[in-house]
């Protein structure tokens, strides 16, 4: 979720399998009893009796996206800044495979049933369209660029996720059915990383490359998430993370941070063919350790920050105008962006920023868009009933 090499470029909601609530926050097995449950965008448990949403993932889902605002806002300062490349650098390791993580978790009952399908139209490609068109619209107004195409084919910035989710939503049956799914998924992506052929469309390198985060979060269980959150992994977590500040501060100036992206093969970021299976591997490794790291620390109860959970679709795709204007409109360019403070000032305002796009009040604004009904598109069917979202 960041610019790339080339100009152009965390969910639906599914119904999911109702959980009992525990006392560590993870949902329990499911009852088959009760009727399947909805999710929001970012794939957290929704439409849930009172007391019954799930704090940890909510949690999970905001803290995450804070990283995600944060990250753009130290993307133009790691110029100058080597402390804020090797920040950068750590937050993009794991920041967006978590997100993915938590999105595969919560597609793990769906199917083609057609009011699944109804969601991820309503829920992802809907708004993949219209945002699609509306940042592209923005680009040229902001950046002064009348030329910049309009192609749903070639998500520009943040919407390649959508497109992904979109792609990996749809194949979630094939993987229940295959043998050794996440070795396979990690084929896929080493060979997708030394294939410069596949091109831009639909930005299938990141579809391809991050593909095994969304698969290891299918076949996580419950009691995974509860053993992240032991003591001794927190404790554990703690000097994990800060070797991995220190290495990336040593690291900074001699390593292509392109290769975080997930979006280009090696052979276009000028590296040997064989350098894209090691460092998919490699970075598949390290994302999933700072994962879990990342995870351990995520407080199970509910907090003032829970509610914002349910918006970080929201918050994703709206930071994105401010994000990319302040790179059009030069704010970078000014002698604050090289203190210190201005690095602080600038982390804070984009924490604050993507906080209040997560309220409830914007989600209302701008539910039509992102959280459309859509009745009048689809045949009414007897499959499965419609459920509101929270």
């Amino acid at each position: 979720m960041t610019n790339s090499l080339r100009p152009h470029g965390s969910s639906s909601r599914v119904p999911l399998p109702p959980a009992r609530p525990t006392a560590d926050g993870v949902p329990g097995p499911r009852d088959p009893r009760r009727p399947p449950d909805a999710t929001t965008a970012g794939g957290s448990p929704a439409a849930r009796p009172a007391g019954r949403r799930d704090a940890f993932f909510d949690n999970a889902k905001y803290l995450a996206i804070v990283l995600v605002a944060m990250g753009h806002a130290w993307e133009p300062l790691t110029d100058h800044s080597r402390a804020a490349e090797a920040l950068y650098m750590v937050v993009y390791t794991f920041h967006m495979p978590a997100f993915i993580l938590i999105s595969g978790y919560f597609s793990r009952s769906f199917d083609m049933r057609p009011d699944r399908l109804r969601r991820l139209i309503t829920g992802v490609a809907v708004p993949y369209a219209v945002f699609e068109v509306v940042y592209s619209l923005f680009k040229r107004w902001a950046d002064h660029d009348p030329g910049h195409p309009i192609s749903l084919l070639d998500p520009w910035y943040l919407t390649w996720f959508l497109v992904a989710l979109f792609v990996w939503r749809l194949t979630t049956p094939l993987w229940k059915v295959v043998r050794h799914p996440v070795p396979l998924a990690l084929v896929i992506a080493c060979l997708a990383s030394v294939s410069p052929d596949i091109g831009d469309d639909l930005d299938l390198q990141r579809v391809l490359q991050f593909l095994p985060f969304f698969v290891v979060g299918l076949f996580m269980r419950p009691e995974h998430f509860r053993r992240l959150r032991g003591r001794a992994v927190r404790m554990v977590s703690v000097p994990v993370v800060a070797g991995a500040v220190a290495f990336a501060y040593w690291a900074g100036p001699r390593m292509n941070s392109a290769w975080f992206y997930h979006r280009d093969s090696a052979q276009e970021l000028g590296a040997p063919w064989w350098a894209g299976v090691v460092m998919t591997l490699a970075l598949f490794g390290c994302s999933m350790v700072l994962t879990g790291c990342f995870l351990a620390w995520v407080p199970r109860r509910k907090t003032w920050f829970t509610v914002l959970g349910a918006g970080t679709l929201y918050g994703y795709l709206l930071h994105g105008f401010l994000a990319k204007g302040s790179r059009f409109w030069g704010w970078y360019d000014h002698a604050w962006a090289q203190q210190v403070w201005g690095e602080v000032a600038a982390t804070v305002v984009a924490a604050a920023v993507v906080t209040v796009l997560c309220t409830p009040p914007v989600r209302r604004v701008f539910r039509v868009v992102l959280e459309p009904e859509m009745g009048w598109a689809f045949r009414t069917s007897g499959a499965g009933t419609r459920e509101k979202s929270a």
